[in-house]
């Protein structure tokens, strides 16, 4: 809400604000995408004349607090207007994502052994952080290429040699779609267990069956998990998808049951939905099933 981010901006005194994106996330308590732009914008505005702002050049609305700061702004993205931005993005699958790098006319082949396109923007805003803190080019490209934590998304084993991708920690119509696009990248056939997505306020039904049309291009099998996952089902039936292959699923125990009866060797399931909707137990209870 309003002055919460300035609260923490008065307590933690910040020199360096990164502002990643804009999405409906929160809508339901903030009211508006306006209140969330302001909301965000409070960290840009409490940076000191010394400090940082790293903005991501490709979104509209978080470009727009680089006029509400007394500090430097730093720009990372996919755009080429971007201080340090990406281009000739290809995922490699379950290896990673590679891209050129770009930054003051040097560019730089980097594989990223982190899962999905969307990581790309990760990784730039981590390098944008490391090159305004002063370093060198070589150290941050050598980061990116080596790290091990995937905090969010991460391919774990499953019942019968499938693949399950854990991205339980929480969902958005964005994050949502971004996941589906890793699991178009990926060989075998493709299950997308997709839980509520919740705090979205009056976008809330459109929203769902946003993702609900996307499933319909990428999946061979939807679970909707949750009464808002009964929107995601429904577009999904609706642009085409056969009803033999949408499941309906109350709660994550009935997810379970059904996954359990259905999941083949070689499957891909991506499994998503928002924090309250406790979509990890799912990667746990097929877990003890392998």
């Amino acid at each position: 809400a309003t002055g919460e981010i300035a609260l923490l901006c008065e307590l933690a005194q910040p020199a360096i604000g990164v502002v990643t994106i804009i999405g409906p996330v929160h809508l339901e308590r903030v009211g508006s995408m306006d209140g969330i732009v302001k909301a965000k914008r409070e960290l840009i505005e409490a940076l000191p004349v010394d400090g940082v702002a790293v903005l991501n050049r490709d979104d509209d609305r978080v470009m727009s607090m680089a006029a509400h700061t007394k500090a430097r702004v730093f720009t990372y993205g996919l755009d080429e207007r971007a201080d340090l931005w990406a281009s000739h993005i290809q995922s490699m699958g379950l290896q990673g994502v590679g891209f050129t790098l770009h930054y003051q006319g040097e560019s730089l082949n980097v594989k990223l052994p982190m899962l999905g396109r969307h990581s790309v923007h990760t990784a730039l805003r981590a390098a944008a952080v490391g090159m305004v803190e002063g370093m060198a080019w070589d150290a941050i490209v050598a980061g990116l290429t080596t790290q091990r934590a995937q905090l969010r998304l991460v391919a774990v084993p499953g019942p019968h040699d499938s693949i399950l991708i854990d991205d339980t920690y929480n969902s958005s119509p964005d994050s949502a779609l971004a996941a589906l696009n890793l699991l178009h990248d990926l060989d075998g056939r493709r299950v997308a267990v997709l839980g509520d997505m919740l705090e979205l306020g009056q976008v809330e039904e459109e929203a769902h069956r946003l993702v609900g049309r996307r499933v319909a291009d990428v999946a061979q099998v939807l679970v909707a998990v949750g009464p808002r996952g009964r929107w995601i089902a429904e577009e999904a039936l609706r642009v085409g998808m056969s009803p033999l292959r949408v499941l309906l699923a109350e709660d994550v125990e009935t997810a379970v049951s059904l996954l359990a009866d259905l999941i083949q060797a070689n499957d891909i399931i991506l499994i998503k939905g928002s924090l309250g909707m406790r979509m990890d137990r799912i990667v746990a209870a097929l877990g003890k099933e392998n």
